[in-house]
């Protein structure tokens, strides 16, 4: 057995196994590979998502809900490859680490043959990136937050002659481009739709400061002339619930 076809095999054998679950020694066996190999099978499983309960003591072990398994995915070689294709574009600050866990998942339920044949597919594909600014990771990251949350962001703010403002901001849109990330939101301070360089911002908190605009009013109105006016909506790729 293979090490996908085995990931896959001990997510369901712990599902059996039920909240009594296994010892590694008893994976061990079971899959005739040594307790350091189904330990590492272990990690991986658990940086994939798997939601893993450990027991300690003598008796204890592993075991995951009777009511999770991995998904019949049945990825094609050519679906595998253009999702890494796409993912290998998203080194963003946000959403690399999110990426690269998607693709171990897909990863983990794909056949060793398919695999082979979406590597070597991917292995024709070259893609040319234009370099760009990088946000901070642990800015980018309470900029997402307070967007997801609808919560009020106080930034301190750099401008293109190195003056620091520092603002409340009612944060709306994280707006990706070839050539830098933006903040779209509502500025308190000059009280008008704004967008922020996400490189440019050197501090981010949330604030209690209440919102003063409802999100659905908030229509940012495009004064930057490195971003287009129409943008691709991810959301749109996603099936609308009939």
């Amino acid at each position: 057995m293979n090490r996908m076809d085995r990931l896959y095999a001990l997510v369901e054998e712990l599902r059996a196994a039920g909240p009594r679950g296994r010892t590694a020694r008893q994976l061990a066996e079971r899959f005739e590979v040594s307790v350091r190999t189904i330990e590492r099978d272990l990690s991986a499983l658990g940086q994939a998502g798997v939601p893993l309960a450990t027991k300690p003591g003598r008796t204890g072990g592993y075991s995951v809900d009777r009511a999770m398994t991995l998904p019949p995915l049945n990825f094609t070689p050519r679906e595998a490859m253009a999702v890494a294709v796409a993912l290998s574009g998203s080194e963003h600050a946000l959403f690399a680490k999110d990426a690269r866990s998607a693709l171990l998942k897909i990863v983990a339920a794909m056949p060793a043959k398919d695999l082979d044949e979406a590597r070597a597919a991917a292995a024709k594909v070259r893609l040319l990136v234009r370099p760009a600014p990088d946000p901070d990771g642990a800015i980018a990251e309470q900029i997402w937050r307070a967007i997801s949350d609808n919560a009020v962001l106080r930034i301190v703010y750099t401008d293109t002659n190195g003056a620091e403002t520092e603002r409340d901001v009612e944060p709306q849109h994280v707006v990706v481009a070839q050539n830098g990330s933006y903040l779209t939101g509502w500025c308190h301070l000059r009280q008008e739709d704004r967008i922020f360089r996400m490189d440019r911002i050197v501090r981010a908190e949330r604030t209690p400061v209440p919102r003063r605009l409802a999100t659905e009013e908030l229509k940012v109105v495009c004064r930057d002339p490195d971003l287009p006016i129409e943008a691709l909506r991810p959301e749109e790729l996603f099936p609308t619930p009939t």
